[in-house]
């Protein structure tokens, strides 16, 4: 939500958004032949499958992982970011906002393309906090 202030449009904080991804039980049969093979897989799931914080989108726009199109991306998979870290973009009616981590942690996916038009609330990166 935008507020507006004598004429310029100031945009509020992203939203941080606490996200648990869902894990799939995997059911076994006590005869079945492959039971060791699917008591790894869900093993690996329980264990891949962590609390991850969410940065949600401030607006509608569109999202730009750089200030500008030869520039280098804000932040990639794997980058550490702090409270005050920008992590993309948004242009909304020809104004670039700048979109900030707001917590400390590493990005562990980034759930939006370049150019993609996003809605209010929508996530866009996927923190593991540290």
């Amino acid at each position: 939500m935008c507020k507006k202030n004598s004429g310029t449009v100031l945009a509020e904080p992203a939203k941080v958004v606490n996200y648990k991804e869902p894990v799939q039980a995997v059911q076994t049969a006590a005869t079945s032949s492959s039971a060791p093979e699917e008591a790894n897989n869900t093993k690996t799931a329980a264990t891949s499958s962590e609390d991850l914080d969410v940065i949600t989108s401030p607006m509608v726009g569109t999202f730009y992982t750089s200030g500008s199109p030869g520039d280098e991306a804000f932040v990639q998979v794997g980058s550490s970011v702090s409270s005050n870290t920008v992590v993309c973009v948004i242009e909304a009616m020809k104004l670039f906002n700048d979109i900030t981590a707001d917590m400390n942690g590493e990005i562990a996916e980034i759930l939006v393309s370049n150019g993609e038009l996003v809605e209010y609330g929508q996530p866009l990166f996927k923190v593991r906090k540290k």
